[in-house]
């Protein structure tokens, strides 16, 4: 549930003063410690950058070799402790180490200047909308080049080397370019620093001719990263909560709403505390899911508008007060912006800000801190989940089909979730399988994990192998569309590198689906694989495959007998034959309200003149763009 930032926690120095990094910045170094010294042959930059991602819990680098890297893959080998996957792409290289950092709480990668950078660009962006810390590590430039008026290759043809930095200014929280050794060791550990505390990805630039060269910066083993927490404010966060229990305790049926954001402030435990301790019904947010215990005795289910499981939107959008602990409310999770509920009965807890009904507003205060102090202040109040309690209807079991009628995707997921356990994790692909996974119900221990922010098709494929790296223990089982596929399948060959042993459910339905539902073309139309042909190719004898294709039920439940029985230990790649027109009722819903909300007229821009009516209409109009009401309940964050 909290993700854990790998080995910060065995890390703990003996100081008193160094304490154990949950975010925040770089702790001073006390004198109490005292670094074991390094031989020549290994005091370089190469090393100590190697020595630094093992030290929070990276393994497992992701990388694509070029020329200006080549150097620094050499001495990141040389690291015992860590293991370089080579990809096939750049991109699935990013996409692997936002899985990776999914599951181990950091994760980074390695590729080469620009026409590498540029390729792991869109990972990245990605990994920055989910406030995932990933370390983008390039091979930069010869650190003479710098400065001087030549052209290098891998570059746009200018002498100018800033076209690669000023692209990831704008989806990292730090850059850093190392052209030299005096400065390198702050640089690396800063950005590493920084993307703990910031939980965002950051980039490091390092000039091909360094990472071989000793320095004294480097001789000794380096001090483990020791991150000084954030603190809140003491009496805002008093205020807050007292104002918090005030307006919760007097609503009559008040609820609980978990958000993507409880992963960056590492909130799920306290959020959990919570609940526990105000009886109230708790729901989350789709991009939430696996963030919150669902075998909670007060989980009512996903909270998606017009798309929620059953049951749920009618109780949180009936209650008088709501708290939504780290939500995003855009167009996606929003059901293009149909949400049926209201300003003035909601709590908004954010990272580091708490906003109550139509105010007042509280900041600088950490979401798990005041999480933990409301729940000490609470009435017990289980109103809201006896009302679901006593009007949830479970809901019915796809109809029976004929013998070898052909399989519908409703069936599918009736057999995937008796493989969920505590051993298991899901990845779901952007397109239905958002809807068809969000309506399995987790087991205890069982691993969640979709990307809705940035919602890259293709994204799955490298997720899934840098996940299943990171937790070998279980299994990994991917739902991934025909059309996401084709986008990124070549890193199926690195899983079977890797040995991986996860279940991946291709689900070929001839298209892109989700865009279908939101604007149909010919364009959505994609030129069908025989995809279990193409994974057969890729294995080419080596490593453990196992692969079928599957037309009906009968067939599905001999290849789950054999995935998860004779073949357990082999990568399992299963092909479902699905009709283009099978796709989850919450779709349909979905993508026709998505399509409305994309295709709104243009509206006229307000005209500020100078008059004093005209500007206090603006700042009126502005005031209220955030939360804009329709029909007199329902209310749209943009």
């Amino acid at each position: 549930m909290d993700t854990k930032i790998g080995s910060l926690d065995t890390c703990r120095p003996t100081s008193n003063d160094m304490i154990n990094p949950t975010n925040g910045a770089v702790a001073a170094i006390q004198s109490s410690v005292s670094p074991t010294m390094i031989n020549a042959s290994e005091s370089t930059l190469g090393r100590h950058l190697a020595r630094r991602l093992v030290q929070i819990g990276v393994t497992d680098v992701f990388s694509v070799p070029g020329d200006f890297n080549l150097t620094l893959l050499d001495h990141l080998i040389a690291e015992p402790e860590l293991n370089l996957v080579g990809c096939c792409n750049e991109l699935n290289a990013g996409y692997a180490a936002d899985g990776y950092a999914r599951s181990r709480g950091v994760g980074a990668c390695v590729v080469t200047f620009t026409v590498g950078g540029l390729s792991v660009l869109n990972a990245i962006a990605g990994a920055y909308s989910e406030n995932l810390p990933v370390i983008c590590i390039v091979g930069g430039p010869n650190s003479n080049d710098y400065g001087t008026n030549r052209i290098l290759h891998h570059t746009i043809g200018l002498p100018d080397f800033s076209q690669e930095l000023a692209c990831f200014q704008t989806v990292t929280c730090f850059q850093a370019v190392v052209n030299n050794l005096e400065d390198a060791h702050e640089l690396i550990d800063t950005a590493i620093s920084t993307a703990l505390k910031e939980s965002k990805p950051v980039y490091i630039s390092i000039s091909c001719n360094l990472s071989a060269i000793p320095h004294p910066t480097f001789s000794r083993e380096p001090v483990p990263f020791s991150l000084t927490p954030k603190l809140s404010n003491k009496l805002g966060l008093e205020a807050a909560v007292e104002a918090a229990a005030e307006f919760l305790n007097k609503a009559v049926k008040p609820v609980l709403v978990g958000g993507p954001k409880l992963r960056p402030a590492h909130a799920g435990e306290a959020f959990v505390e919570l609940a526990d301790a105000s009886g109230y019904a708790l729901a989350i947010m789709p991009s939430a899911k696996g963030l919150v215990p669902e075998h909670h005795p007060h989980f009512i289910g996903t909270y998606w508008g017009a798309v929620s499981t059953a049951f749920c939107a009618e109780i949180v959008e009936s209650a008088d007060a709501y708290l939504f602990a780290g939500p995003i409310f855009n167009d996606y999770s929003s059901v293009g912006y149909s949400l049926l509920l209201k300003k003035e009965k909601a709590i908004i807890v954010q990272p580091d800000r708490v906003v109550i009904a139509n105010g007042p507003a509280f900041g600088c205060i950490l979401m798990k801190d005041f999480l933990s102090a409301l729940a000490k202040r609470l009435k017990c109040n289980t109103t809201a989940y006896d009302n679901y309690h006593r009007i949830f209807v479970p809901e019915g079991q796809p109809l029976r089909g004929a013998p070898k009628e052909p399989l519908r995707v409703n069936v599918l997921f009736q057999h995937i979730q008796k493989m969920l356990s505590s051993e298991t994790a899901v990845i779901a692909e952007t397109g239905d399988s958002w809807f068809n996974c969000q309506k399995l119900k987790l087991p205890r221990g069982c691993g969640y994990e979709f990307q809705m922010q940035y919602g890259s098709i293709g994204w799955s494929v490298g997720a899934t192998l840098g996940y299943a790296q990171a937790v070998p223990e279980k299994r990994v089982i991917s739902f991934i569309g025909d059309g996401s596929f084709q986008v990124t399948a070549q890193d199926v060959s690195t899983m079977l590198r890797c040995g991986q042993k996860t279940i991946i459910f291709l689900i070929n339905n001839g298209g892109y689906t989700i865009e279908v539902e939101i604007h149909d073309g010919p364009y959505n139309v994609i030129k069908n694989w025989n995809y279990t042909g193409l994974v057969d190719a890729i294995h080419n004898g080596e490593g453990k495959c196992w692969t079928a294709k599957v037309f009906c039920e009968e067939d599905l439940v001999e290849a789950i007998e054999t995935a998860t029985g004779s073949k357990k230990d082999s990568l399992c790649f299963i092909e479902v034959i699905a009709h283009k027109d099978d796709t989850s009722k919450e779709l349909l819903e979905w993508g026709s309200r998505v399509s409305a909300a994309n295709s709104r007229p243009k509206t006229n821009p307000l005209i500020v003149t100078s008059g004093g009516s005209h500007q206090r209409r603006a700042k009126e109009q502005s005031a209220q763009h955030r939360w804009s009401y329709s029909k007199g309940t329902s209310f749209k964050m943009d």
